[in-house]
C-alpha cells in the first residue's frame, strides 16, 4: 500500500520485487540515476576506487551528497517520496523536476536546471550498459514510471543499508561506504585486506583503479534480463584458489558463476520469506565475507573487531 506517496512500513515483512512487474519502472529509475551520477562523475574530485562517481541513499531516496563547484556546493536527490528530482545549492536556490514523463523531458529537464543554478557541466548523453541505448535526449519511448513500485524498491533500498551499515561496523580495516553505483544501479559496502592485489594486464584504468587492492564485496541489486530477480551478492577479487569450497549461510545461498567469476548469491526472495530477513542477510554477509578472507588468507584478526563499539557520551 502507498500512503501520500509512500509505501507502508512494515519491518518484519518486506514488500514483494517481482523483476517482469516492474522491469521498466526500473529502467528508467535506473536512466535517471545514471543523468545525477554522470553530474557527480563530472564535477566531484576524484577519490580512490572510483568512490567520487557513487551515490548514496538519504531519508527520502538518491542523492549526490554535497558537490563541490567553485565557491558553492550543490547536491541532487532523487526524492523517492515525492517523485521528483531536487537541486540545491549551498547559496540557497534549488530546482525541481517531476518525474513520470519521458526520459528526455527528464534530461532536458536537468541540464535546464543545472544552468539555472549556474553549474558548468557537459554529461555524456549516453546510456551506459543497460537495457536501453537510446541517448538521453532522444528517449521518448521510456516513459514507465509506477510510483507504488518505486516505493517498494526504496523500502528495500533501506532495509539493506541498515544491513549493510551494521555488517560495515565490524570491520576495523579499510572499508567502502555503503554506496549506489549508478552504472549497475547495486548498493555495495567493499572491505580490504590491506595487501595490493596483483597487476591486472591488459584491463582498462578505470578496472585497475577499482580492483588496485585485494577486496570483499558484498551488494544488493534488482535484478537484469541475465538474473531476472532482486539477490544479494559477495565476491572476492583477486579470485582466491578455494572459494566456492567454503561454507554459506543461510542454506538459501548458492556459489553463482555471473559475470565470469564466482559470487555468493541469496535471491532477495528467500530473505523476505525468512522468519528473520535482517538475521539471515546478516548470516550471509558474514558467511560470504569469511569465505573470501579464509581462501584469501587475509589477517582476520587484525582486521576484524570483537564486541559492539561502544561511545561515551
Amino acid at each position: 500500500m502507498v500512503v501520500d506517496g509512500r509505501a507502508e512500513r512494515h519491518p518484519l515483512n518486506l514488500p514483494a520485487l517481482p523483476y517482469e512487474a516492474w522491469s521498466e519502472s526500473l529502467l528508467y529509475l535506473h536512466l535517471v540515476t545514471q543523468m545525477v551520477g554522470k553530474v557527480r562523475l563530472a564535477l566531484h574530485p576524484p577519490i580512490n576506487h572510483w568512490w567520487h562517481v557513487t551515490l548514496y541513499l538519504s531519508a527520502r531516496g538518491i542523492t549526490t551528497g554535497a558537490i563541490p563547484f567553485r565557491d558553492n556546493d550543490l547536491d541532487i536527490e532523487i526524492d523517492l517520496l515525492a517523485h521528483r528530482v531536487v537541486l540545491r545549492a549551498s547559496e540557497g536556490r534549488s530546482e525541481t523536476i517531476a518525474l513520470g514523463g519521458p526520459v528526455s523531458d527528464v534530461y532536458r529537464d536537468l541540464t535546464g536546471a543545472l544552468d539555472e543554478l549556474g553549474v558548468v557541466v557537459a554529461i555524456n548523453p549516453n546510456p551506459y550498459e543497460c537495457r536501453s541505448t537510446i541517448p538521453y535526449p532522444d528517449d521518448h519511448v521510456h516513459t514507465t514510471y509506477d510510483r507504488e513500485s518505486v516505493s517498494r524498491a526504496f523500502e528495500a533500498f533501506r532495509f539493506t543499508e541498515s544491513a549493510f551499515k551494521r555488517f560495515r561496523s565490524g570491520y576495523l580495516g579499510k572499508c567502502s561506504p555503503v554506496h549506489l553505483f549508478w552504472h549497475g544501479f547495486d548498493l555495495a559496502v567493499t572491505r580490504f585486506s590491506g595487501r595490493p592485489a596483483p597487476s591486472l594486464d591488459g584491463a582498462d584504468h578505470v578496472t585497475k583503479e577499482g580492483y588496485s587492492h585485494e577486496l570483499n564485496s558484498a551488494g544488493f541489486w534488482f535484478g537484469d534480463d541475465t538474473f531476472r530477480e532482486a539477490a544479494f551478492y559477495c565476491y572476492t577479487a583477486p579470485l582466491p584458489e578455494g572459494l566456492t569450497a567454503q561454507p554459506l549461510m543461510p542454506f538459501a545461498a548458492k556459489w553463482f558463476d555471473l559475470r565470469g567469476s564466482p559470487m555468493a548469491i541469496l535471491r532477495y526472495e528467500d530473505v523476505r520469506s525468512a522468519p528473520e530477513p535482517a538475521r539471515a542477510l546478516s548470516e550471509f554477509l558474514e558467511s560470504a565475507y569469511a569465505a573470501g578472507a579464509n581462501a584469501g588468507k587475509w589477517d582476520r584478526s587484525s582486521l576484524e573487531r570483537v564486541g559492539a563499539l561502544q561511545l561515551a557520551g
